[in-house]
């Protein structure tokens, strides 16, 4: 099975919009689990962060969410430190958590991680991207 993680902006793309980051975060969960899913407490800081400043969540919301996708997910504590993209200190914490967990997949739509295509072996594609290659995996073409 995959090792996967999620960019913050596609969690909040699940948790606001829907669509192809939504079936995203629910295949990483019983009774849907396509995939193994990782994250850090870097990254579920970060994404109550943006709930909160953006788009004005309130803490008891915040705190539903990141409790629901830390249950879903195996949380890792990275122990090495990268600088890889020096325009955005979040995107290499989640490339932190893809190396701990020994990722397979960096899902995202963020245009500094996409642009690296691959980090130590771990490929960085889209939403849409990513659900191809699990339908690709699972025989549905």
């Amino acid at each position: 099975m995959y090792k996967v993680v999620l960019d913050t902006n596609v969690y909040i793309s699940a948790l606001l919009r829907g669509r192809k980051p939504e079936i995203i975060l629910r295949l990483s969960s019983a009774p849907f689990k396509r995939y193994n899913l990782y994250t850090s407490q870097a990254i579920l800081k970060e994404l109550d962060r943006v709930l909160r400043e953006k788009f004005l969540w309130p803490a008891a919301s915040r705190e539903l969410e990141t409790r629901r996708i830390s249950d879903w997910a195996d949380v890792v504590k990275p122990t090495k430190s990268i600088s890889a993209i020096p325009n955005d200190e979040s995107d290499n914490r989640i490339l932190e958590c893809a190396v701990k967990a020994k990722a397979d997949f960096i899902v995202s739509g963020d245009s500094h991680l996409l642009n690296l295509k691959e980090y130590e072996g771990i490929r960085v594609i889209t939403p849409a991207q990513f659900l191809k290659h699990l339908e690709k995996a699972s025989g549905k073409n």
